[in-house]
């Protein structure tokens, strides 16, 4: 019977399978949200409609509300704003000035070859640098619209350039010969100052806020480089794994900057550039091309090529926002600023200070209620200084001889005992000596009715004799030295 059933066993198929589900793998955990992750992840993406070529270059109003402006072909152009040099694609030659007050734009043409970069100085606005693919650098007069000088050196298409934020005189450009040349529009002879090798060819060179370093991209690496100490490398940088193509400083809050790149990976990347660090990495559904930043931060523009359609992505920052709304006393979150923060490790922590313990003779003279305070002084036993010291602010108050007249038989003979002991000691004895006048004078007949106080008092005599005998003792020997002390000098 058993071989039987296992005989049937053997010869039965499986007519279904059910897969089992594996068992659940713990979860990464993610890393603790950092100061830059919660700043540059608060931007909010959209997306700007109707580009379908890619957007090369872009540029912020240096005025509220920022406007920008893109470059892409076919003339296409984004909102305008004055004053900018905007430059046309580069199928053709001639670099063009904008403005809303004119018909038409003013175009400059001394470019031989596309003009691949223009820009104006910061405060300057009177002239303007440009490169292009001829290789040539122009300093231009834009009133005139003539060029001042033509600065040659690189050998190959300038693809970029900035201008220093601490002197209207100094830029830097960029080429494909693998150089940064720094010139100043004050030196004669198209000789620049300082050239910078990045060993690969530059697509993007910016100055950092300080005006004495750089930051160059080319191929894979964004490099910082120290142009007042003799253009040294601090430090390079490669996170990306596609050509950087643009790079811009971006200010967080109120007091630090970081350097951002955008690639053709699809990823832009924040870079503290004081710890040689990466802050932030954001991916994109397209390579990156350009990036811009309005100087408050608070917009971003980045233009990215996906074949023939151009996402933008403009985002407002909620983060500068609410720091930009000050608060006032009159809010009563005024008054709760602060009070959840954590100190970091970097934090000098300020301990608060308990509050000072009172001893009772204090807490009484708060209430005033003086004779109480002066009677637990000499209860308590307190040291001398102590209750020389109530018994001098009661003076000052002007309450010790209502004090003295108000005292019980008790407390005048714990008063007594003590005006006994410490009336010749030295630093009390001016107080004491005059309370004791005064105690007598206004306990008289208390005193002399009780023979407990008699006795202090015969001590108190005793005392005060022996006190006089050792004064004049001393006396009298000031007077033999005195005359010896004279003749010695």
């Amino acid at each position: 019977m058993e071989e039987e059933v296992r005989v049937g066993l053997r010869d039965q198929q499986v007519s279904k399978i059910f897969p089992v589900k594996p068992k659940s793998t713990a979860k990464r955990v993610s890393k603790s949200e950092t100061t830059d992750s919660r700043y540059w992840s608060s931007f909010k993406p959209h997306s700007v409609p109707d580009l379908v070529s890619s957007v090369s270059a872009l540029a912020f109003s240096p005025i509220h509300p920022p406007s920008f402006l893109g470059r892409r072909p076919l003339h296409h152009r984004l909102p305008l704003f004055l004053p900018l040099a905007f430059r046309l694609p580069s199928v053709s030659v001639p670099t063009a000035l904008f403005s809303p007050h004119a018909t038409s734009p003013v175009c400059l043409r001394p470019h031989k070859e596309p003009a691949r970069f223009v820009k104006y100085p910061f405060q300057d606005k009177l002239h303007l640098v440009s490169g292009g693919d001829d290789g040539v650098v122009k300093y231009w007069d834009v009133a005139g619209a003539t060029v001042i000088s033509d600065l040659l050196g690189h050998k190959d298409y300038v693809r970029c350039g900035d201008c220093s934020p601490v002197n209207d005189s100094m830029f830097v450009t960029g080429s494909y010969d693998h150089t940064v040349k720094v010139w100043d529009a004050r030196v004669d002879k198209s000789k620049w100052m300082a050239e910078i090798n990045h060993g690969s060819p530059v697509e993007d060179v910016v100055y950092l806020p300080s005006g004495g370093m750089i930051a160059t991209a080319g191929l894979n690496s964004v490099k910082v480089w120290d142009l007042i100490g003799g253009g040294r490398m601090v430090c390079s940088m490669e996170s990306h794994n596609k050509t950087v193509t643009s790079l811009c400083v971006g200010r967080m809050g109120f007091d630090e900057n970081r350097l951002v790149s955008v690639a053709l990976d699809g990823y832009m990347k924040v870079f503290d550039y004081g710890r040689a660090k990466v802050t932030f990495s954001m991916r994109f559904p397209a390579p990156l091309i350009s990036l811009g930043l309005s100087p408050d931060s608070s917009l971003r523009v980045i233009g990215g090529s996906n074949g023939m359609q151009t996402s933008l992505w403009s985002v407002n920052s909620q983060v500068e926002e609410s720091r930009r709304r000050a608060l006032r006393p009159s809010y009563f979150r005024y008054f709760q600023r602060g009070q959840s923060e954590k100190p970091s490790k970097e934090d000098y922590l300020v301990k608060e200070r308990k509050g000072v313990k009172l001893t009772r003779h204090d807490k009484l003279l708060k209430k005033f209620r003086h004779k109480e305070a002066l009677v637990s002084v000499l209860e308590e036993k307190k040291p001398a200084n102590v209750a020389a010291a109530v018994m001098e602010e009661l003076v000052a108050r002007r309450k010790m001889i209502k004090c003295v007249s108000n005292m019980e038989e008790g407390e005048l003979g714990l008063l007594l005992s003590f005006l006994q002991r410490y009336c010749t000691v030295q630093r009390f004895s001016v107080l004491l000596m005059a309370l004791t006048k005064k105690v007598l004078e206004t306990r008289a007949e208390d005193i002399n009715g009780k023979e407990e106080f008699k006795g202090i008092l015969r001590n108190l005599k005793r005392e005060v004799n022996q006190e006089i005998k050792i004064q004049q003792s001393l006396l009298e020997i000031q007077g033999v030295i005195a005359p010896l002390m004279r003749i010695a000098c």
